[in-house]
C-alpha cells in the first residue's frame, strides 16, 4: 500500500445532511473529552494520526493509517464518536457520511481549506478553523510526520488559491454589504448615526462602526438595558425607542428590529428631520421593513433595504462560484506535488541511515582495519589519508541522495 493511500477523510457536510442535524455526528463530549474520544478511535482502528474538525456545516476526521474501511467501519466509528446516535442512523450511516482515500482525500482537504467545498464559497473562516483543528491535534499528540506534511501543503494550496483567484472577493454578508454602501457615501466621522435595534445584526453593524471610528452614535432600543450594553462598547448614547420622537437632527439611520411593523412612518420622520432638507442615508435591514415606503417616496433619501442587499450577495456568490473553475487546476497540480513530496520524504527516510553507516565504516577503517599502517605514516601522509577519507565520506553520502532525486 502506497503512503498516499493511507490518507483518509471521513466527513458529514451540508451536501448530504441539513446543517441543523450535522451536530449529531460531532464528538459527544457529555462523558468524554475530545482527546479521550480521539485516543479511543486511534486505538480501536489502528489510526496513526488524526485531525478532528467541526464547524456549523461540517464535521471531518482527517486520518492517516493502514486500517480497513469495510462496511462495518463507519457504524463502529460513529458509535464511538457519539454513543447517542440512534440505531437507525447507524444502520444507514452511508447515507450521511462521505469517505475519501488517497489523492481524493488530499484533494478534498485542499478544497475544504480553500473554501471551495464550503456552504458559503470563498469564506475564509474555514481556513482558520482547519489550522486551529490541526493545533488541537498537535496538542493531544495525534499528529505525526504525515499529517504535518499534509497541513503544510494544505496551507500553501489555500494561500495560492486565494492569491491567484478571486474566490474570496465580493462580500456576501448583508451587514458588510450595507456598510460598504454606507462608506461609498463618504460619511464623516462626526456624522450623527442613529442605530435602532440591538439584535445580532446591529451588533455586527456596531463592530464595523467601531472599526471605522465613528464617534457620534446614538442607540435606540425597546430594552434600554440592551441599548446601554451596546452603547458602552461603542462609547455611544443610549435611548428607549420611544425617544425617537425627540430626535431633531441626524445624518444616517441604520435600523433592524424584531418588530413586524413600521417603526418610522412619515410623520415621525418629518418630525425627526426638523425641517432639514439635506439628503439622508437610510439603511433598513429589517424583515418586514421598519421604515415606511412613504418616507422614501416623499423625502430626500438614499434608501438601502435588505432585499436589494440580498440580491447583490447572490450575484457575488455566483461570481465566487465561477472562480472555482480557476481553482480546480491549482488543486490538481498541488495534489500531484504532494504525491511527489511524499515520495521524496519516503526516500529521505529510507536513506537517512546512510550517513551514519558510512561514517561508521570510515571509523572502523581508521581505528581497526588500517590502524597500525596509518600509525606508521609520517604526519603529511596521515593528513592526506584523513583528507581523502573525509572526501570519500561526503561523496558516498551525496551520491545516493542525488540519485534518489532522479527516481520517477
Amino acid at each position: 500500500m502506497s503512503l498516499l493511500s493511507r490518507f483518509k477523510v471521513v466527513t458529514v457536510t451540508h451536501h448530504t445532511l441539513d446543517v441543523q442535524e450535522i451536530s449529531n455526528f460531532f464528538i459527544n463530549k457529555k462523558s468524554d473529552s475530545e482527546p479521550q474520544v480521539i485516543q479511543r478511535l486511534r486505538k480501536q482502528f489502528d489510526i496513526e494520526e488524526c485531525i478532528y474538525l467541526e464547524t456549523c456545516n461540517r464535521v471531518s476526521f482527517i486520518l492517516f493509517g493502514h486500517f480497513s474501511t469495510d462496511k462495518d467501519f463507519l457504524p463502529q466509528f460513529f458509535q464511538i464518536v457519539n454513543p447517542d446516535l440512534k440505531p437507525n442512523t447507524l444502520d444507514n450511516i452511508g447515507t450521511y457520511v462521505s469517505m475519501y482515500a488517497g489523492s481524493q482525500a488530499v484533494s478534498h482537504i485542499f478544497e475544504l481549506a480553500s473554501s471551495i467545498d464550503s456552504l458559503v464559497v470563498g469564506e475564509r473562516e474555514i481556513f482558520k478553523q482547519f489550522r486551529e483543528a490541526y493545533r488541537r491535534a498537535q496538542d493531544m499528540g495525534a499528529i505525526g510526520d504525515n499529517l504535518r506534511l499534509l497541513e503544510k501543503a494544505t496551507v500553501a494550496t489555500a494561500k495560492k488559491i486565494y492569491s491567484q483567484t478571486k474566490i474570496g472577493e465580493k462580500a456576501l454578508s448583508v451587514v458588510s454589504l450595507a456598510i460598504r454602501k454606507m462608506m461609498e457615501n463618504n460619511p464623516g466621522k462626526k456624522d450623527k448615526i442613529l442605530l435602532i435595534g440591538t439584535g445580532e445584526t446591529n451588533q455586527l453593524v456596531s463592530k464595523f462602526l467601531k472599526k471605522y471610528e465613528f464617534d457620534n452614535i446614538h442607540i435606540y432600543n425597546r430594552s434600554i438595558n440592551n441599548a446601554r450594553d451596546l452603547a458602552e462598547m461603542l462609547d455611544a448614547q443610549s435611548y428607549h425607542i420611544n425617544e425617537l420622537s425627540e430626535v431633531r437632527s441626524f445624518d444616517i439611520v441604520i435600523i433592524c428590529t424584531s418588530a413586524n411593523k413600521v417603526i418610522i412612518d412619515l410623520p415621525l420622520y418629518q418630525k425627526m428631520l426638523n425641517s432639514d432638507k439635506s439628503k439622508k442615508l437610510l439603511i433598513d435591514l429589517s424583515v418586514p421593513r421598519n421604515i415606511d415606503a412613504e418616507v422614501v417616496d416623499h423625502c430626500n433619501t438614499e434608501y438601502i433595504d435588505i432585499q436589494s442587499l440580498k440580491e447583490i450577495a447572490e450575484k457575488n456568490l455566483q461570481f465566487r462560484k465561477k472562480e472555482i473553475q480557476k481553482a480546480k487546476p491549482i488543486i490538481e497540480e498541488q495534489v500531484l506535488e504532494f504525491g511527489k513530496l511524499l515520495q521524496d520524504r519516503q526516500i529521505e527516510l529510507a536513506l537517512s541511515h546512510i550517513p551514519q553507516e558510512i561514517s561508521s565504516i570510515k571509523r572502523r577503517a581508521l581505528d581497526q582495519v588500517y590502524k597500525s599502517r596509518i600509525e606508521n605514516l609520517n604526519p603529511e601522509a596521515k593528513k592526506l589519508v584523513m583528507d581523502m577519507m573525509d572526501y570519500m565520506e561526503k561523496k558516498c553520502v551525496s551520491v545516493p541522495m542525488k540519485l534518489s532525486k532522479n527516481i520517477d
